[in-house]
Parts: C-alpha cells; sequence; structure tokens
C-alpha cells in the first residue's frame, strides 16, 4: 500500500468500485473527525464518498471543494420544547428514532450509491447502527464503528442511569456494534473498555490535527483580529475592560485592534494587550461552564487584593489607565467562547451580571477557517470537556496543540493520554485550581511569563509530532482495506 492509496491489487478485488459513505445522525459541519475521514477516503485512498448527515454549519471548505466528495443532507429533527406534556414527551422519545432510521435506510439504500464501506460515527447509536447495519446487509457493504464516545453514558446524562430507556440503548449499542466488520476508536481507555467488556476489538486512531491547524503568522492573526474587531470590542451593550469607550470600527480602514497595529505598514503586538484565551464548547452538561465564570471571578479578586485596590474603586477610572497604556503585573483577560448548545443562552446571562474589572467574556461562531487563525492567535486554550464515560478525548485539545496553543484542561479518568501536565497543557479539578493556573501563567504577560513560553513550546512540538494523514494511513487505512477486501 504506497504512496497513500489502494494498491491496485486491492482496487481489483474491490471491483473497482472504490466507494465510501460516512455517516453522521448530526451535524456534519460540527463532526470534525468525520471530516477528516471524508477528506482522507477521497484524497489518500481514492474514493468517492457520500457523506449521509444533517446539515446546519459548513464544513471546511476543503471538504466542500473537493470533487470526490458528495453531501446528502437528511432532513433535521424538529427541536422539541419543554412546554410539552410529559406524556407527549415520551411519545416523541420513542417515534423520533423510527423516523430517523426509515430515513437513514432511504439515503443508505436508494439515495446513494452502493458503497465498499460504510463508516459511521457513535454516538448516536439508536437508530444509526441499527440501521447501517441492515443497509450493509442489504447492499453488501463492508460495516466499521468510529467509537468517539458511548451513546448510552450521554443518555443517562439526561435520564439517570437507571432509566429503562438507558438500559434498552445500551444493549443495542453493545450489540449491534459487536455486529460491525471493524471498529475505530478515540483512547487506550476506550480500546480496553471495548475489548474487556464489550467483546468488540478495535483499532486506536487518535484524533490528530489537519494541516490548516497551525500556529498564525502575525499578519494573518492582525487581519482575523481586523475582521473580528467589532465583535470583540461589544458584547451586547455590556460594558467592560475591553469595551468601554470603544466604538466599532470598519474594518476595512482599520489598522489598530485590541492586540495588535500597525507600525510603518506591519503589524505589531501591543505591549499592553489583554491575554486571549479561547474555549471551545457545546454547552452541553458534560462541560461545567460555571467552573470557568468561577475562576474568572477568583483571578478578578485576587489581582485587585495583590494590587491593593478598593473594592469601590470606579471601575471605568481603571479601565481608562489601560486605555492610556498603564501596564500592570497581571493583564486584563479576554475570554472568547466559541460554539453552540443548549446552555448557551443562560450562561451569556451570567455573564451579562458579572462585574469584574480586568476580564470580559465574548461568546461567538467562527467559520471554518477562522477558527483555526483564532486557536494559533490565542495565547492559552481552556477545556471543560470531561466526558459522560471517561473514555474519550476532546477533539477540541487536540486542534489546540495543531495551532501551539497550551491548554489548561478539566482532569478526569484518561486525559493524560493528551495532555502532559507541565509539557503541553496543565490540569485543574475546580475553579480554584484554574484560577490559580491564570495567576500563575500570565503574571508578567506578556514579556516574562516563562511558564506559558515552556507550555508553549511543548504544545508546538505536540501538535508537530504526528499528522491526521499520518495517523490515518498507518491505522485506518489498514482497517478499511482488510473490511472491504474480506
Amino acid at each position: 500500500m504506497s504512496g497513500g492509496n489502494f494498491g491496485e491489487e486491492e482496487k481489483k478485488m474491490m471491483g473497482e468500485r472504490g466507494r465510501a459513505a460516512v455517516v453522521v445522525l448530526g451535524d456534519f459541519g460540527r463532526s470534525p473527525r468525520m471530516q477528516y475521514h471524508a477528506l482522507s477516503l477521497a484524497q489518500q485512498a481514492s474514493f468517492e464518498v457520500d457523506v449521509i448527515a444533517y446539515g446546519g454549519s459548513d464544513p471546511h471548505a476543503a471538504v466542500l471543494g473537493h470533487p470526490s466528495i458528495h453531501i446528502h443532507k437528511m432532513t433535521q429533527w424538529p427541536t422539541a420544547h419543554g412546554s410539552m406534556p410529559k406524556m407527549f414527551r415520551a411519545f416523541m422519545l420513542l417515534v423520533k428514532p423510527l423516523v430517523q432510521f426509515i430515513m437513514l435506510l432511504w439515503f443508505l439504500c436508494i439515495r446513494t450509491p452502493v458503497a465498499d464501506v460504510l463508516i459511521v460515527q457513535n454516538p448516536p447509536s439508536v437508530p444509526t447502527l441499527v440501521a447501517v447495519k441492515w443497509a450493509s446487509w442489504w447492499r453488501g457493504s463492508a460495516f466499521i464503528v468510529d467509537w468517539h464516545n458511548f451513546g448510552y453514558t450521554l443518555l443517562a446524562l439526561s435520564l439517570g442511569r437507571r432509566s429503562c430507556f438507558v438500559a434498552v440503548y445500551q444493549w443495542i449499542e453493545r450489540h449491534y456494534g459487536k455486529m460491525a466488520d471493524g471498529a475505530l476508536c478515540v483512547t487506550k481507555a476506550m480500546q480496553h473498555e471495548l475489548a474487556q467488556n464489550w467483546g468488540i476489538k478495535a483499532t486506536v486512531l487518535y484524533d490528530q490535527p489537519p494541516e490548516f491547524f497551525r500556529p498564525a503568522k502575525l499578519e494573518e492573526k492582525h487581519e482575523l483580529l481586523c475582521r473580528l474587531d467589532n465583535d470583540l470590542r461589544q458584547f451586547r451593550g455590556v460594558q467592560d475592560c475591553i469595551g468601554l469607550g470603544c466604538s466599532g470600527s470598519d474594518t476595512n480602514e482599520l489598522h489598530d485592534t485590541l492586540f495588535t497595529t500597525l507600525i510603518d505598514g506591519s503589524p505589531t503586538e501591543k505591549p499592553t494587550r489583554p491575554a486571549l484565551i479561547v474555549s471551545s464548547t457545546s454547552w452541553t452538561p458534560d462541560e461545567d461552564f460555571g467552573i470557568l465564570l468561577e475562576a474568572a471571578v477568583m483571578y478578578d479578586r485576587r489581582v485587585s487584593a495583590i494590587l491593593n485596590e478598593d473594592d469601590s474603586s470606579d471601575e471605568r477610572s481603571l479601565w481608562k489607565k489601560m486605555y492610556n497604556e498603564k501596564r500592570y503585573l497581571y493583564p486584563r483577560l479576554l475570554f472568547v467562547i466559541t460554539g453552540k448548545g443548549p446552555e448557551k443562552e443562560k450562561y451569556e446571562e451570567k455573564i451579562r451580571n458579572l462585574r469584574l474589572k480586568r476580564v470580559a467574556f465574548r461568546t461567538m461562531w467562527l467559520s471554518a477557517e477562522d477558527y483555526p487563525l483564532l486557536l494559533g492567535s490565542a495565547d492559552l486554550g481552556v477545556c471543560l470537556h470531561t466526558s459522560s464515560s471517561g473514555l474519550d478525548l476532546p477533539m477540541k485539545v487536540v486542534d489546540m496543540f495543531g495551532c501551539g496553543l497550551p491548554v489548561c484542561a478539566a482532569s478526569y479518568s484518561c486525559i493524560e493520554e493528551l495532555v502532559h501536565v507541565e509539557r503541553n497543557g496543565l490540569l485543574f479539578s475546580s475553579s480554584s485550581e484554574l484560577a490559580d493556573e491564570l495567576m500563575m501563567l500570565f503574571k508578567g504577560f506578556p514579556d516574562e511569563c516563562n511558564v506559558l513560553k515552556l507550555l508553549r513550546d511543548g504544545a508546538c512540538q505536540t501538535g508537530g509530532s504526528a499528522s491526521w494523514n499520518s495517523e490515518w494511513e498507518a491505522h485506518a487505512m489498514p482497517l478499511i482495506s482488510q473490511v472491504v477486501t474480506r
């Protein structure tokens, strides 16, 4: 199997069809790992690729523009309203997977050409695994499950572990997962769990950043910050250490941002700029965003205490001093929170009610092209993911390392497979620990924070040590070749 493609022998054994289907019962634009599967199948295995998924967010331009990737969008199931009667919600809980099952079979068996291999994201497990297995029987296709997590553990977050629905869901997930021709998973811990307790032999395919996740050049950083300047300076009328006295500027004429300025036509970073911290969240219960808010409040109060500031002192006068280029031992912190999800509005309301002197928050959704640039321009990443199963790893941290961005991550059972403490990041178990880390990392920012610089070097080494293409060719391609030619 040379040159990153299936060899002639494999192609003959596959009848020269060379076609794969990538199945995601979710928003394909918010499923980066499955986007990378589609790209690798098209580029490295020379397959025609049919993507069967919901629409919503736009995938990366490399996916949209590839002539061998064909995206088939299913109709999204309508969002249930909390005001529905309890009995009706239970009825909808039963009807929804039935409708999704029929829709999946329609796309897999009728709307798309016969595929040599079906690669399905799990979770969700019901009805996805059932529908894909039935389609593989009907059309003679191989069937691979890519285990990102366990679906029943996510369902248990809302229904409780003792729910009969969770028990049935787990049985279906286990039964149909074992019927697959092959399996991929995201950690060694998950591989061990699948082998020991589920009877499934899985190949570990670690998430790796694709080539467009890399540290941003200063020119790219300045251009991005010019585009985002209005959004960064203003937060729905809230005045804070970032937005006070700032009116939006025309980005076509903007030469000065919160972080950079042009001197003789070349961008330069401001010495009094805020520290830019990025956190990507799905705004779901397995990411406790309250920890970040509490840590921000602690940072704000501790810095005020160290600098002997009176709690009753006028915030506006302090902010004016910051705008007049006065340097402090600890910088302002600007948290940019990206992502969409059910709890976003609840936490935005909490943010609006905070009264902080040196910390500000912005929530936004970025394009697939701008998100890597933001990570590559930031000073620190924060990950609040704790995993419903304790066996998966956050893709967002992989992306951050690809951009050379060190990370403070919530600690749980297998996170150290990815985050190596004091090498590429730090771990925390409480808001107080996260606040301690922010104080340590940003003391003397931007010139005298040596620990942050060491972690950045380690993040760059981690991000450059392997690529998605090499990882996929070493681990996924042999499995696909094996199941297709079996």
